[in-house]
């Protein structure tokens, strides 16, 4: 009996089915701690270094994605494989009534996994074969959750384009969105639009908590990524709320609809451990919507009105700069 090998499987046993179940059903838990730090370590050294780095960053969902599974495989791989190894012998040889040697623990602990084994080794005593019947168990368990998590994520990712999409198609500044949802002077058409980017928006907020590795899906192109849209969508409801003249704003209850989901989003952000900027980013123009005939506040007034949102900016910029793309620019 080798009590330091136990003791060490166990606890990578325990943590590792820790962080399984964390990630794969505690929908508001976020990234278990492994996962979760896995990928922020990730995504941190591909933006270090990157030259490419869009298109380098387009691949950190994927490989964050295989490397957690391959860290769950793994650490279960070794946790039991030294369980295995503790025992006084634990398994021994069908062909020649051997002790395993460390080669025999890591291949019995392979195939027990991930089939129901093939009678090289077998268990000594009762205790051991229930911890084989636990070991096939863990694996079975571990393939469903995660060919289901998979599925989730990738599901999840192509909605949060498609959501990018509706929001930059009205436009890739506020401004643009603003001016695009003017028609025959009012906002009556972007009432359907609003309100359904409002619930895919709040859809997309559900599905960050439950999946964080999200936050670490990268488009390639600008006009596809949802941290810019939701910056974009939130700016020109400060503009609807706040820059518009009262008589010409959209239907208020929309408005404030849609910013609660932007509210909903922007709560994922400690699961993705993403911090506010340090500063405000810059003030959407309301002279570029006076262009197409917007009735709009003064700039002063607008100004001062946008004061009480610094905090609110600063976690729209954190996660553009998070996610490796720049502001929306307020000028062409």
């Amino acid at each position: 009996m080798q009590p330091l090998l136990l003791g060490v499987g166990i606890v990578l046993l325990l943590a590792v089915i820790v962080d399984i179940l964390w990630t794969t059903l505690w929908v508001d838990g976020g990234s278990g701690p492994l996962s979760g730090r896995l990928s922020t370590a990730v995504w941190r050294g591909l933006r270090r270094i990157a030259t490419d780095r869009n298109r380098a960053l387009s691949l950190a969902g994927p490989i964050i994605l295989v490397l957690t599974l391959a860290m769950w495989i793994g650490l279960l791989w070794l946790g039991w494989t030294l369980l295995f190894a503790g025992g006084s012998p634990a398994l021994v040889s069908t062909h020649t009534g051997d002790p395993a040697d460390w080669t025999g623990h890591v291949y019995y602990v392979a195939y027990t996994m991930f089939t129901n084994g093939n009678g090289d080794y077998t268990p000594t005593t009762g205790t051991w074969e229930i911890a084989s019947s636990f070991t096939t168990a863990t694996g079975m368990a571990f393939v469903t959750l995660a060919v289901s998590y998979v599925l989730s994520v990738l599901g999840a990712v192509s909605e949060k384009r498609s959501f990018a999409s509706d929001v930059t198609g009205l436009g890739e500044r506020p401004e643009a969105f603003v001016r695009a949802s003017w028609h025959d002077e009012d906002f009556d058409g972007i009432g359907l639009p609003l309100e359904s980017m409002a619930a895919d928006l709040s859809l997309l907020a559900d599905q960050h908590k439950s999946y964080p590795i999200l936050h670490y899906y990268h488009s390639e192109s600008a006009d596809r990524a949802s941290a810019v849209a939701v910056a974009i969508l939130d700016e020109a409801l400060s503009c609807y709320r706040h820059g518009v003249a009262d008589d010409a704003e959209p239907n208020p209850p929309l408005v404030t609809d849609a910013r609660s989901s932007v509210d909903s989003y922007l709560e994922t952000l400690d699961t993705a451990f993403i911090e506010p900027a340090e500063k405000a980013p810059p003030e959407p123009d309301l002279e570029r919507i006076r262009e197409d005939g917007v009735p709009t506040v003064s700039d002063e007034e607008f100004a001062s009105a946008l004061t009480a949102l610094v905090d609110r900016r600063r976690k729209l910029l954190g996660v553009v700069e998070a996610d490796a793309w720049e502001w929306p620019p307020v000028e062409e």
